[in-house]
């Protein structure tokens, strides 16, 4: 493929293009909000004034399910009345002073962020990062840069969350080295990690819960329906393709034309110095310690396989108390801990910039002292994310439109686009991607299975696409704040209103080009994988 940026519409390259002017709006208007630590402060206090006010007007909404009436399956309201917490009483006002440290201490990046970034902090300062960007220039053409990192970015998703706190420095030192806006690295590795979340070339640990899920919803209907792990393979390995693809346009056509016309100062791009230019040639000693960490990191490699591959081995086989994922999956952030502090040991052995323990110490404390915004951010966003999930506000807008679109009598392929567009928008309000499916689940698949012959596998994809693609631009992604972070580094004044500025475009994109792959896909009748038909066949009429 081309480089997009050679076909680039004039109208979207020039930096005062429509696309352009429309995307410094939004940041001008977004950066004039408060600091972000604020906007979750005034988030966390509204969500028990509008949760008791919702409460007060009586409003409340029931779970769904099939039942059988004059031999007719239809959709039935079931259990008890799902109503706002009533969050302004004098138990909920104790409950929330009580739970502050929890939820600080519960934050979900927090820990991966902590750990992960003390053997991140030792690579970084040895110089193993340097010296492995400085070789991976050498080797990779500039114009595949991008493409390169978006695919990395989707692919990453075999880790869970580990991409979110991995790439996006790494992405950004690698732009800036060859002379390109390291915010446009940060956009094109997150759009990958986060819009393409669901997407990989493998099946992941995600695939066994989310089939897990969907059996659960389709038995409602069907006793004997069993979902596999692979029906939604075929999809996702094309999609990542298709997204590598896109966000590699999105970068070159949107993205980077208008990060060029920034200063340096506020995220540009700036040309490497004569000094940078010498900085960048590897040294004997540099050589030296990537060759050590090399051999390292194939040894610590070939043990973990080995642990993973062997029958009894310490990582091998399921663990059930972490959703039935895979062991090592469920230690990923120990792993990544020691993948990065094994390999940063040797090459400061190695390469000399490692002479004693201290200096390892040291390392790790300039390390966690770069995190003190981050654990900011953290106290008062989990408050919020917290309090938002104990409210009930977001379960109740979820069945409020999906009860909507069951009775809408659309064709399929426009259920498909309406389930799509509120998979969506209810990111927007719910991050965690397993508990919007172990509430939608058991709601729509009953309900396409009976109305629209859709099979709980189709819904299943159609769930992963409406989930990935506002993952970058929602405030309830608990990653975002850590991504503005990594992005302040280069831009002192970036705020909320960067964050969605330079991620919008690859929502937007994502989102209309990847519904569009689905439905092309089900014109075409091809299965979404392995066991991954389109079409519920009710057993009678099999």
């Amino acid at each position: 493929m081309a480089d997009p940026s050679a076909t680039v519409p004039p109208a979207l390259e020039a930096p005062g293009g429509l696309a352009a002017r429309l995307l410094n709006l939004v940041e001008t208007i977004g950066n004039k909000l408060p600091d972000p630590v604020t906007l979750f402060v005034i988030g966390a206090l509204l969500v028990p004034v509008v949760s008791h006010l919702v409460y007060t007007t009586g409003w409340s909404v029931r779970m769904v399910q099939p039942a059988v009436v004059d031999g007719q399956t239809v959709l039935e309201e079931t259990g008890d009345p799902i109503t706002a917490v009533p969050m302004l009483t004098r138990e909920s006002i104790y409950g929330m002073v009580k739970s502050l440290k929890d939820n600080f201490i519960n934050f979900p990046p927090l820990g991966i962020v902590l750990v992960g970034m003390l053997g991140i902090g030792v690579a970084e300062k040895s110089g193993l990062i340097g010296g492995a960007l400085k070789a991976c220039m050498l080797v990779t053409p500039k114009a595949l840069l991008t493409p390169a990192m978006v695919f990395v970015g989707v692919m990453s998703s075999a880790g869970l969350d580990a991409g979110y706190i991995v790439l996006p420095p790494v992405a950004a030192l690698l732009y800036r080295s060859v002379g390109r806006s390291p915010l446009a690295g940060i956009a094109a590795v997150f759009a990958g990690v986060a819009a393409g979340f669901c997407a990989n070339l493998a099946v992941t640990g995600l695939d066994p819960m989310l089939s897990e899920l969907s059996q659960k919803g389709a038995q409602l209907v069907d006793s004997e329906y069993g979902v596999a792990p692979t029906c939604n393979w075929a999809f996702a390995a094309a999609s990542t393709v298709f997204l590598t693809l896109i966000g590699w346009g999105v970068t070159a056509w949107f993205v980077e034309p208008r990060l060029n016309a920034r200063s340096a100062d506020h995220g540009g791009a700036a040309a490497p110095s004569g000094e940078e230019h010498t900085a960048q040639q590897m040294t004997p000693a540099e050589w030296r310690g990537l060759g050590w960490a090399g051999v390292t990191a194939l040894l610590f490699g070939a043990v973990v396989a080995v642990l993973v591959a062997r029958p009894g081995g310490l990582l091998h086989g399921p663990d059930e108390a972490y959703h039935g994922f895979p062991r090592w999956v469920a230690v990923i952030v120990p792993l990544i801990f020691f993948a990065f502090l094994l390999p940063a040991l040797a090459y400061g052995i190695g390469a000399g910039t490692i002479k004693s323990d201290k200096d390892v110490a040291k390392m790790m404390t300039q390390a966690m002292a770069a995190m003190g915004p981050i654990i900011v951010l953290a106290f008062f966003a989990g408050q919020f994310i917290q309090w938002f999930q104990d409210s009930n506000l977001g379960t109740m807008f979820a069945i409020t439109g999906g009860l909507a679109i069951s009775q809408s009598g659309l064709p399929t392929w426009a259920v498909l686009v309406a389930f799509i567009l509120l998979v969506a928008v209810i990111n927007l309000f719910m991050g965690s991607m397993s508990a919007k499916y172990t509430l939608l689940a058991p709601v729509f698949i009953p309900m396409f299975m009976i109305g629209a012959s859709i099979s709980p596998e189709l819904t299943q994809a159609a769930y992963r696409v409406g989930d990935s693609c506002t993952n970058i631009i929602t405030p309830l992604n608990a990653y975002l704040i850590i991504i503005l972070v990594f992005v302040q580094k280069y831009d002192k004044q970036a705020g909320m209103g960067t964050m969605i500025a330079l991620m919008l475009p690859y929502s937007v994109v994502f989102l209309i080009t990847w519904t569009a792959l689905l439905l092309a896909w089900v014109s075409f009748g091809v299965p979404l994988g392995p066991e991954g038909p389109l079409e519920y066949v009710p057993p009678m009429a099999g």
